[in-house]
């Protein structure tokens, strides 16, 4: 079974049409304006009914105003055919009913922690995370439960002088990169470091702290 990451992603997003769905860490995410929560009740129960016709489930957000729905084939831990055909037919299911998608905005966030050794201290990160000192996996502490930010551990240099060992990495659209960097900016904001674009740029705070505005593309 193909699976679909980084750059792959977003080619297999443009090659189907499926322009209401971003490409994001976890897999594929969309946002369904409905306006009211009854709306989005119906919307709900009529995606329930295609994933069951398609024995493949997303996970699925319903609040007063919108619909999140999140698309991922767990059992390769990746996007694949079956997610992007399950994809189509939900944005389709959401037009049918006069439902605008509305994408923007959509984001993953991701704590870096800085360590020179992560196998000493992923089980502390897990445990005050989870709960469970064991949650933790090739990509750092796993929340079965989806409620923390995900953790991962950054190779570092042994060092005696304390520094910023934290710095969240905002994933985003890669069409909205730029405008996410240039709100940072105008935010007082500083960019140190572009030459990975458009995968990341490092930016930092009036203080110094840093942060990375992370994409898919060119991954």
């Amino acid at each position: 079974m193909t699976g679909y990451a980084g750059q792959a992603l977003l080619d297999a997003l443009d090659a189907h049409g499926l322009e209401d769905w971003q490409g994001l860490p976890g897999g594929l995410r969309a946002r369904f304006a409905t306006g009211d929560f009854m709306t989005g009740l119906g919307l709900v129960q009529e995606i329930a009914r295609l994933a069951e016709d398609a024995n493949h489930h997303p996970d699925v957000t319903l609040t007063f105003p919108t619909v999140g729905v999140s698309l991922i084939s767990h059992d390769v831990d990746a996007v694949t055919d079956r997610d992007l055909t399950l994809a189509g037919r939900i944005s389709a299911l959401a037009r049918e009913q006069g439902i605008a998608a509305d994408s923007r905005g959509l984001q993953v966030v991701d704590l870096g922690l800085d360590t020179a050794d992560s196998a000493r201290i992923a089980p502390f990160w897990a445990a005050l995370l989870t709960g469970d000192a064991s949650n933790v996996g090739e990509k750092g502490v796993i929340d079965p439960t989806g409620q923390s930010p995900r953790v991962w551990f950054q190779p570092a240099d042994p060092h005696e002088v304390a520094h910023q060992r934290f710095h969240p990495d905002v994933w985003v659209p890669a069409a909205e990169a730029a405008d996410r960097i240039r709100a940072a900016v105008a935010a007082g904001g500083r960019i140190v470091d572009d030459s990975a674009l458009p995968r990341f740029t490092v930016l930092t705070d009036p203080d110094g702290n840093r942060a990375c505005v992370c994409s898919l593309e060119g991954r």
